[in-house]
């Protein structure tokens, strides 16, 4: 091979490696930017776990200052504790519109620990199954956000918890949307409290429980 040749090849070669070494470099440390919008914590509850994120609604808003100032207060109304949980359920597991993909399910804090699993997993394959991701913040699909809720009826009873009988609050409500995408309208939510907390062990339709 001539010496020209010879020169050439290198040229060829050091070409090739320099391009295969940008390509790398693109593909390792120079992806495509993705906006990622993180929710930022506004309010807390002192010795509850409970928190109010910037991209809750104004509706959850209130019923977190309810919230609060019933758990802060100097003696806890455990029934108007029951309500505000079941009305927090209800608006940020329906409230779709601000979730990130089907796997950022509302509502978790409210959730008693031995059902938690099963929750996240049934939302995930049924009321969240077909949400979109939001991750670059350039989503286009109609997801609903509860505008209003109310407890229609408030009772006492008991509840089958572990194989234990335990006392637990059933809680009626009926809600509307900021825009009516066919999604459920009223829900009963059944509550049990475990030391001072209360958690939602089971929520349905109100007419698939009374069947």
């Amino acid at each position: 091979m001539s010496k020209k040749k010879k020169v050439l090849l290198i040229i060829i070669i050091v070409l090739l490696l320099a391009a295969g070494g940008l390509v790398a470099y693109k593909y390792f440390f120079q992806k495509d930017e993705v906006i990622v919008k993180e929710t930022k914590s506004l309010d807390s509850i002192k010795g509850f776990d409970y928190k109010l994120e910037d991209r809750d609604t104004k509706l959850y808003k209130e019923e977190f200052e309810t919230l609060k100032k019933n758990l802060e207060g100097d003696e806890i109304d455990y029934e108007a504790y029951a309500k505000s949980v079941a009305k927090m359920f209800i608006i940020d597991l329906y409230t779709i519109d601000n979730k990130i993909n089907k796997y950022d399910v509302g509502s978790l804090e409210f959730v008693h620990p031995d059902a938690l699993e099963n929750y996240k997993l049934n939302v995930e394959d049924t009321l969240y199954k077909y949400v979109a991701d939001n991750t670059s913040l350039d989503r286009d699909q109609e997801l609903p956000e509860v505008a209003s809720i109310e407890v229609t009826d408030f009772q006492e009873d008991t509840f089958e918890l572990n194989d234990e009988e335990v006392d637990c609050y059933v809680v009626q409500l009926s809600f509307s949307y900021v825009e009516d995408l066919g999604y459920d309208d009223n829900a009963k939510v059944i509550i049990v409290r475990q030391d001072d907390k209360l958690y939602v062990v089971q929520k349905s339709e109100i007419d698939d429980l009374e069947e």
